[in-house]
């Protein structure tokens, strides 16, 4: 009996069903879906949000949601020339005709060493699963097709490392 349970557990595993539903992001996914994440412009965000950060801090790239994820996976890219941590990020997701569809305020714990890139993964906004990453795969299931915009709005530099 607990031959055929190993046994069972040795198919599940190779098959990969226990990690459908998850994005792994890699680089060659990177290379393949390597586009700039596009910015809101700076016009649209209250100045309030914006004071003492210097332009284009970072560089989000290689965005990827699956209709079926609860997660979303993008690269970041630290173009200062200090460490930074805890970057906040004003998330604009549209519909492909320009319709908002959320807007968020998103805060992204990483440790980025000048001109280090790190993957990071947030949760998702879509909890019901409809909507999917226009430049990503074509899901299976009925799915809506969507567009993500961002603004650095906040960055930490943490002192004494």
């Amino acid at each position: 009996m607990m031959r055929r349970i190993l046994i069972f557990i040795a198919v599940v595993m190779v098959t990969g069903v226990w990690s459908m539903g998850r994005t792994r992001t890699t680089q060659a996914q990177l290379k393949n879906n390597s586009q700039v994440i596009e910015e809101i412009p700076a016009s649209v965000v209250p100045d309030s949000l914006l004071r003492d950060l210097e332009p284009n801090a970072v560089t989000l790239r290689g965005y990827n949601k699956k209709a079926s994820d609860s997660r979303e996976s993008f690269f970041v890219t630290n173009n200062t020339s200090h460490r930074i941590s805890h970057i906040r990020l004003l998330m604009r997701y549209s519909l492909m005709n320009g319709e908002m569809l959320h807007e968020r305020t998103a805060t992204v714990e990483v440790d980025l060493k000048p001109g280090e890139t790190r993957l990071v993964a947030i949760k998702t906004f879509d909890v019901q699963r409809l909507f999917y990453y226009y430049a990503g795969p074509k899901p299976r299931k009925s799915a809506t097709p969507f567009k993500v915009a961002f603004r650095l709005v906040g960055y930490d530099i943490p002192v004494g490392r």
